[in-house]
Formats: structure tokens, sequence, C-alpha cells
């Protein structure tokens, strides 16, 4: 069948200087685990899925979730702060990627805004695309669209590191998807 993996980040931005952020992986509707909001750690779930990957893997993922989110606060607080947001306000993300049966994928990257659609992301051409037309939606967006580090990144996480993980616990979890 189809399946999906999804991450999940909502980081609730209560001033320049406190963010509260959460984090949840799922595959398909098991979760996989958490990220624990004061180390940024992984909490593993599923029996299966610590042992899916080497641990050199799982050292590498945590150390990307943390650069990701140092930069993701950073950027945001500064948007914030050039744009007059009012605090608090909340900045959701959803990424991942599709696994077809004929081996094809689909990466997808979704970006909320106090619980509105914000941005998406083409995957195909790596351009960000508006979900509203304001002031604060542009400027990200611009933001977004320059930061060719982060696209980069992107693209490798989801046209390689995504399949080939989903790959790999798809077969660890198998039985668990099976009992769904």
């Amino acid at each position: 069948g189809t399946f999906t993996i999804r991450l999940l980040q909502t980081s609730t931005f209560q001033n320049t200087s406190f963010v509260d952020t959460e984090g949840l992986g799922l595959l398909e509707d098991i979760k996989l685990g958490s990220l624990d909001k004061h180390t940024w750690t992984i909490r593993f779930y599923q029996p299966w899925v610590h042992p899916a990957l080497p641990r050199s893997d799982w050292d590498t993922i945590e150390n990307m979730i943390k650069i990701y989110l140092q930069e993701f606060n950073h950027l945001v607080n500064e948007g914030a702060m050039q744009k007059h947001v009012p605090y608090p306000f909340v900045a959701q993300c959803m990424a991942g990627c599709k696994l077809y049966p004929n081996r094809t994928s689909e990466a997808f990257a979704y970006v909320g805004y106090n619980g509105q659609d914000f941005l998406s992301l083409n995957t195909d051409n790596s351009t960000w695309i508006l979900s509203q037309d304001t002031n604060l939606s542009r400027y990200v967006w611009a933001v977004l669209q320059n930061y060719t580090a982060f696209r980069e990144i992107l693209e490798v996480l989801f046209n390689d590191t995504c399949v080939d993980d989903m790959e790999v616990l798809l077969r660890y979890g198998q039985a668990a998807l099976e009992r769904q």
C-alpha cells in the first residue's frame, strides 16, 4: 500500500526569549516518537523504532533537529520583530513523505501560523507557495526563497533520507502496521 511518514512541529513563541516546541513523528497513525521539549532529544514510543536505524543515524537526526530548531527560532523571532508581530503566537510545521506501491515517492512541507495555513513547499521545484497573501507571509516567503542552504537540506531529507528511512521503518514495524 501507500505509506506516509509525518513530522509535526508546534512552536509557541511566548516572547523573543522563550519558545515552547513540541514535535511528533508518525508512520501512518502510529506514534514513532516525540521531541523532548527541554532537551530536543527523541523519545521513542515503539520498541522497534530505535533498533531500525544505527545509533549514528539517530545521533545525526537529533543534531539536525537541534540545528534546525535553533535556526527556526532565530529566523521566526527576527521576522516577528521586523514585522511587529504581537507575541504570543504559534508556528506549526508538518513535513514528510509518501511512499507509493510502485516505489515512487512524494514529499511535502506545510507551515501554519496561529492555526491557519501559511505556506507550503512545492517539492518538485523547491519553491514556496503562499497560502495567504499578507505582508507577513510575503516576508517569510522571501526569506525562505532566498535561504538556499535550508532548501538544499530539505531536498536531501525529502528525496533521499525520508524514503530510505521509511522503508527500514516499514520493515521493522510491519507487525504494528498490519494490526491497524
